[in-house]
């Protein structure tokens, strides 16, 4: 019997459908039969909180994340995740406000990139997640030397996201854009890529990228499912 897990979404809602259908598929691939994770969600209005990003009101979302872990607490959870990365943010000051597990995304990817021999990440995310070291720092302290784009192309990658990504719009023009950044981060020493927004899998794969490709919503359902049943990845 596994323990209760809390996810905390809808930022964006397409980041959340996809950690579901994960989260269901490893549990169904681990267990087989009928199996499902037994798991509560709350999923926020993600206009509000991508407002406040964008007016660096990150103390608003900070203390507004922290309520709806503790809720999510109350509720029967007992490992919370966060399903998006660049919430990560304030993810340590929500863990100082639970008396459970959060289970960190940039935490099991660098676990994930140093078990695999990769040293030198190449990191394609929101602005936020490229260019603060609440994501970056975490890597670093895996020994782990992240390599981003260069500025003109993180802003068009953070409209990207946000205009298309979030709202579950897919192109053939952004796929090729984000095919040439990878290709790009490869030509400048990257041995690895990390899908560092939980949207960019829609785009990027190890089928159209030079580089091994780590998709951070995989890897964080991993070690959600992991830390859910009590076994280390």
């Amino acid at each position: 019997m596994g323990k209760r897990i809390g996810l905390l979404g809808g930022m964006s809602p397409t980041s959340s459908q996809l950690y579901y259908a994960e989260l269901c598929r490893l549990t169904q691939a681990r267990f087989g039969g009928l199996s499902s994770p037994d798991l509560i969600l709350r999923s926020l209005d993600f206009a509000p909180v991508e407002q406040w990003m964008r007016e660096g009101e990150w103390d608003s979302i900070r203390d507004l994340l922290i309520r709806e872990a503790q809720m999510l607490e109350r509720a029967g959870a007992e490992v919370i995740a966060l399903a998006t990365n660049t919430m990560h943010k304030v993810a340590d000051n929500i863990q100082d406000h639970l008396s459970v597990s959060l289970v960190h995304i940039a935490e099991a990817t660098a676990a994930s990139l140093v078990a695999k021999g990769h040293r030198r990440p190449g990191l394609i995310a929101t602005k936020f997640t490229m260019e603060q070291s609440f994501y970056t720092g975490r890597l670093s302290a895996n020994a782990l030397e992240t390599l981003v784009p260069e500025r003109g192309s993180r802003s068009l990658l953070n409209g990207i996201i946000f205009d298309e990504l979030c709202k579950g719009i897919v192109t053939e023009e952004s796929r090729a854009t984000y095919i040439k950044v990878a290709a790009d981060l490869a030509f400048d020493g990257a041995d690895s890529l990390i899908l560092g927004c939980t949207e960019v899998g829609l785009l990027l794969n190890e089928s159209n990228t030079p580089l091994p490709v780590f998709d951070t919503t995989t890897i964080h359902c991993e070690a959600i499912i992991d830390a859910a049943f009590n076994e280390s990845n």
